[in-house]
């Protein structure tokens, strides 16, 4: 796949599409961010307008993506898979591009995580018909109060109609509308509650949060997340599948394989640098004034978490 091919969303529009739904949410540095009176409203308050694009993949698979994290589609005589949901206050705009699709009941969800904005729909979309599957860690961080120290913000314990019913621990495969689709947990990466969703029969791989296309990534360090997590994920999502894989990203627009090692590198490239400067007694102030991210910023610094930002998130991790 190539990143000029028209059926692929370039940054660009994603940036702006991005923007005009959950800019603050998703696209601010984490410091603007973290000085919002109420994260969790403000997250929330981005969905009501939220604009959803719909992209046909292959295989019957179509992402839906402006609310939140991107969602996955499988539709089909035996009802819809999602995975992901976006937030609940884009219930409305959701629905239409669900029925749009096709008018299969929603079936299945699956949940990457345990994050607010790929899991927030859990509760309407139980009550839609959905049986709810993750990880088990999932359903222990959804069960339980949870704290994001990067976004000063506290979450309260999902209401029951919210919580997984279905959980495993290291794998687990689904069979439905004629496709297999494989579920893997991650060692701790962007959270410890990471899964990949692969689409074997389409060669298409979800890859949740532990992949940002064209932008730094964020690190959960209060729920296990870790840098070096995130560099063996990228490598596993990397082995994973064929060369032709499609790989869709938590954020960002649809990808190849060739833009994951290259966001690979920039990962490795980073956490060695600020490893190696923080090896030296450098403070996180000093490392912050050698710059170590100058040369990627063009590329990845435009996103939810700018060039200093994640340095102080490397820099936590190494």
């Amino acid at each position: 796949m190539n990143r000029n091919h028209p059926s692929i969303i370039s940054r660009r529009r994603f940036l702006q599409t991005a923007a005009l739904t959950t800019a603050a949410a998703h696209f601010a540095p984490l410091s603007l961010f973290a000085q919002a009176p109420d994260p969790i409203a403000q997250m929330r308050a981005g969905g009501i307008t939220a604009k959803i694009t719909t992209q046909k993949l292959r295989g019957n698979v179509s992402i839906l993506m402006g609310s939140g994290g991107n969602i996955a589609v499988l539709p089909g005589p035996e009802g819809k898979l999602l995975v992901d949901t976006g937030f609940s206050t884009s219930r409305p705009q959701i629905t239409e591009a669900l029925l749009a699709i096709s008018a299969d009941p929603i079936q299945h969800l699956i949940d990457t995580h345990w994050h607010l904005d790929h899991t927030d729909g859990n509760e309407w979309m139980h009550s839609a018909g959905a049986t709810i599957i993750a990880h088990q860690r999932t359903l222990q961080r959804l069960s339980t109060p949870q704290e994001i120290a990067a976004f000063g913000a506290h979450f309260p314990p999902s209401p029951a109609g919210a919580l997984p019913t279905k959980t495993f621990t290291d794998s687990h495969t689904i069979t439905t509308n004629g496709a297999t689709l494989i579920l893997t947990h991650y060692d701790p990466a962007h959270t410890d509650t990471d899964i990949s969703i692969h689409f074997a029969d389409a060669d298409i791989l979800h890859c949740g949060d532990t992949w940002f296309n064209g932008a730094y990534p964020f690190i959960d360090y209060s729920t296990g997340g870790h840098i070096n997590g995130m560099i063996r994920a990228t490598e596993r999502n990397l082995a994973t599948g064929t060369d032709n894989t499609i790989l869709i990203p938590g954020h960002g627009p649809v990808g190849n394989k060739t833009q994951l090692a290259a966001d690979h590198q920039m990962l490795v490239t980073l956490r060695d640098s600020i490893a190696a400067l923080k090896k030296q007694g450098k403070s996180i102030d000093e490392v912050l004034a050698a710059k170590p991210t100058a040369q990627f910023d063009p590329t990845y610094g435009k996103g939810f978490v700018n060039g200093e930002t994640f340095t102080r998130l490397v820099f936590q991790g190494v």
